[in-house]
């Protein structure tokens, strides 16, 4: 039985997978920001240009 426990790798796979879904969900999110940035960045200098004319 210890034998069986020890050779048992299903929850290291199980906790490499919420790993990865960890490193996915940071990457969406900081490349979400990242767009939300340029794109507010993009509509001041457009609110700008339309305030100046």
């Amino acid at each position: 039985m210890v034998k069986r426990f020890i050779v048992d790798e299903s929850g290291a796979t199980a906790i490499e997978y919420g790993l990865l879904a960890t490193l996915i969900a940071v990457a969406l999110i900081t490349a979400a920001s990242s767009v939300g940035t340029n794109l507010s960045s993009l509509f001041n200098k457009i609110a700008g240009n339309l305030a100046s004319n």
